[in-house]
């Protein structure tokens, strides 16, 4: 299978790898800083499921002049409209695009620019990021990729990425029900920032205080009634696992706009995480007090970010 994954960061970088490590042709769309350092280092990546280091093949921005079976996109919901204006001239009649992006706002977008019948679903559970010097970084063993078709013409695609990507580490499952698998990664990572990002801590840390078990459950609940407004409601062992990591007080997990915000990121997700699921409950006549204070936090952390880079 001929695949262009955008980026060579932490989770383009890391599944791009394994797909290699399958047997895939993949070549990796990135800036050409990466593309210098790939060339002289290739690509790293270490990881306690096998460590990848070979050189890898790469393309600029605007010198894609191939149309692939897959595209893979790892990049930040931000980033979106310049990553399909790069990958564009790469989808063909038969082209996939599988995005590993968080919520459910991405895929209205590339549904819009490519066509749902060309858009496969995509959840990953994994830790991993970029280290200084380029080397991807996976911590821990959790590596669960799950993918499916969204649409009847992907479906044999959908089930031949998945057994190309089962040759390699880690947990890989084909879903008939891809959405809503999306929906439950989306309503767990999203309580996740709400209480971290407006607490500025981890699980641990809020469990310690003295409203934090309840304001957490609170914060669930609201991801858990826009989950069932939409459609989706979120099956009752997945509720369970979600309240089994979030309230669990040894916890050092938190959200990765949290982690964001506390390396002084200059742009976060709060948008694609937070912003859309309330903008979701509201079209639905249900307000959802907590997310959107958090929501708040979030937009004023967004706003200063702003103002200093305009300043200089």
């Amino acid at each position: 299978m001929k695949i262009l994954v955008l980026g060579a960061g932490a989770m383009g970088g890391y599944y791009g790898a394994r797909l290699i490590e399958a047997g895939a042709d993949v070549t990796f769309l990135v800036r050409p800083g990466r593309a210098q350092a790939l060339e002289r280092h290739g690509l790293v990546v270490r990881s306690e499921l096998g460590d990848f280091h070979r050189p890898v093949s790469t393309v600029l921005a605007g010198e894609v002049d191939a149309q692939y079976d897959l595209v893979l996109l790892a990049c930040k919901a931000y980033d979106l409209d310049d990553a399909m204006a790069a990958i564009s001239p790469a989808v063909g009649s038969g082209t996939a695009v599988l995005p590993l992006l968080n919520g459910l706002g991405a895929y209205d977008r590339l549904d819009h620019r490519f066509g749902r019948e060309r858009v496969l679903g995509g959840v990953s559970y994994i830790a991993t990021t970029l280290a200084a010097d380029g080397t991807v970084l996976h911590a821990g063993r959790v590596d669960r990729l799950v993918v499916g078709p969204r649409a009847a013409q992907t479906s044999a695609l959908a089930a031949d990425f998945h057994a190309l990507v089962s040759r390699a580490a880690g947990a890989r499952e084909l879903s008939g029900a891809i959405e809503q698998e999306l929906w439950n990664k989306w309503a767990m990572i999203a309580a996740g920032a709400v209480m971290t990002c407006l607490m500025r801590g981890t699980v641990a840390d809020i469990m310690k205080t003295q409203d934090g078990r309840r304001l957490m459950l609170d914060a669930m609940a609201e991801c858990l009634t826009v989950a069932q407004l939409c459609g989706h409601a979120i099956p009752e062992p997945v509720a369970h696992a979600m309240q089994g990591r979030l309230l669990d007080s040894s916890s050092t997990w938190a959200a990765s706009i949290m982690r964001d915000i506390a390396q002084g990121a200059p742009r976060i997700e709060a948008d694609a995480i937070v912003g859309d699921l309330i903008a979701r409950a509201a079209e639905r006549g249900r307000d959802l007090p907590l997310s959107r204070m958090a929501y708040c936090h979030l937009q004023v952390y967004q706003g200063q970010r702003a103002a200093q880079q305009a300043a200089g």
